[in-house]
């Protein structure tokens, strides 16, 4: 994997003194539900040549004296996305149409640029994921936060989760998304970063509080330190000292439920003579009960005995089996352990029959996106249970790797082999299938949903074929 070195952000003040003037409790009585707040007059960001610089302007956005939570779902692919509001415990719906995916909250902030003779440089809108990079700005604040920390960009996501805990603040950027990518020439500019006036209205954000303007310096930074050039090693595996003991045994009681969504960006790319269709994928774990996979490495060798447990309703391991294998898997880019058969790839004909196969069908499995966060037992925050993923690296003995409830895996299938070879297939309809478990060598409470199909049209010639993917009911993903 490939690690994005962050642009420096350079601040003179902490935002957890943003109320260090007023006592705890007397400031939590006097916030309002949200307010908008600078970190700091003045940053500093980093430009890289050729790629620009993250307009993070160190704003954020204050939650008051109760959470601020967003929830957001959809029934179908073919229905619009519905988004409530939880105001102390009631259910309050806001305007249709509000959100067309599961990002944040669009056009929530409009960022303006000027330079120093007043002239007008940049002008956007930018989206607000509540879920964001988050801090506590009072001592009287809970010292936890039960909300998740990113928000979905998956076309495919069915349900999501937003919010920030009381007296807890989230930045405004989200960098991770890539969003907010911009470029100008190294200098200084002002920054007039406003909340619009349907969302003060909205939320109850005081006028007042919905703007702060801020000083910024834009610096070339050295190309050396540009984004990419950074490469982060494999994490430390959190193994067990050895396999389990004892009889195996697989319990009546909950197990994870593997759900493969449509497949999307798609593309065609020739290469060496042949033409492949390139495509994104993702199985995700609708639940009750996570997918936790121990992997046990064989003496000498490099492949792994896998095991899978089983939790009650209180979360409490009751029972294991084993499940297949995992793999070292050393091509550039992957470079851990990957679980094999937990997914299959195949392109079939208009009569779905398979004429293509994927080499594709060994996983390192990972909470990569949100899915449906709405679903019993979701876990909000992957990332931060025990129970987390670790792919581990050459000399690993053994690896944990999990798939909790909620989220998918997405693998995008960029590589011959992984893609699909269709320079010899006439043009036409085809559809891409991806099965979840397709030796069913995990257990999951449901097996009559492993299967996901995805039209799309090949055409053109050789070294110039096409591909259309028409919309999945409402979901316009190709």
């Amino acid at each position: 994997m490939i690690k994005i070195a962050r642009p420096v952000l350079v601040v003179s003040t902490v935002l957890a003194t943003v109320a260090a003037t007023v006592p705890a409790q007397a400031a939590a009585a006097a916030e309002p539900p949200l307010r908008l707040v600078a970190g700091s007059p003045t940053v500093t960001l980093e430009r890289y040549p050729d790629f620009g610089l993250y307009l993070d302007l160190g704003t954020h956005v204050v939650a008051g004296s109760s959470p601020f939570e967003i929830r957001a779902t959809r029934k179908s692919y073919a229905d619009p996305i519905v988004a409530t509001q939880i105001v102390n415990g009631r259910a309050k719906k806001l305007p249709a149409g509000l959100l067309t995916d599961f990002s944040g909250l669009p056009g929530f902030l409009h960022v303006q640029l000027t330079d120093p003779s007043g002239a007008v440089v940049l002008e956007t809108d930018q989206t607000f994921c509540p879920n964001g990079e988050t801090t506590r700005t009072r001592p009287d604040a809970p010292d936890t936060s039960p909300y998740p920390v990113s928000c979905s960009t998956n076309p495919f996501t069915l349900g999501g989760v937003w919010g920030m805990q009381k007296g807890w603040a989230t930045s405004t950027f989200n960098w991770r998304s890539g969003a907010g990518m911009v470029d100008v020439p190294a200098g200084t500019y002002t920054a007039q970063v406003t909340v619009p006036k349907r969302y003060q209205d909205l939320f109850g954000i005081p006028a007042d509080q919905s703007s702060a303007t801020i000083q910024v310096t834009v610096r070339d930074a050295d190309v050396a330190g540009r984004p990419g050039a950074e490469v982060m090693s494999a994490r430390a595996p959190q193994p067990n000292a050895a396999p389990p003991t004892g009889a195996p045994s697989v319990p009546k009681g909950p197990k994870p439920d593997l759900r493969p969504l449509p497949a999307w960006s798609m593309d065609i790319a020739p290469e060496n003579g042949r033409d492949y269709l390139r495509f994104a994928a993702n199985v995700w774990n609708a639940g009750p009960s996570p997918l936790v996979l121990d992997g046990f490495r064989r003496t000498g060798e490099d492949v792994m005995d896998a095991y899978q447990y089983f939790y009650d309703a209180n979360g409490k391991q009751v029972g294991y089996a084993p499940t297949g294998t995992m793999e070292w898997d050393a091509k550039d880019g992957h470079e851990h352990w990957h679980f094999t058969d937990f997914a299959r790839y195949s392109l079939l004909n208009a009569t779905q029959t398979e004429v293509v196969r994927s080499q594709k069908e060994a996983f390192c499995l990972a909470a990569t996106d949100a899915i449906d966060y709405t679903v019993k037992n979701a876990n909000w925050r992957p990332n931060n249970t025990d129970l987390h993923t670790a792919c581990g690296n050459e000399g690993a003995i053994a690896v944990r790797e999990v798939l909790d409830v909620g989220s998918g895996d997405t693998y995008y299938q960029y590589l011959p082999g992984q893609s699909f070879d269709i320079t010899d297939l006439p043009n036409g309809t085809y559809y891409v299938e991806v099965v979840a478990n397709p030796d069913h060598n995990l257990y999951e409470s449901n097996l009559d949903n492993n299967v996901s199909l995805r039209k799309v049209v090949l055409g053109g010639s050789p070294g110039a074929r096409t591909v259309t993917v028409p919309p999945h009911q409402l979901i316009d993903a190709p």
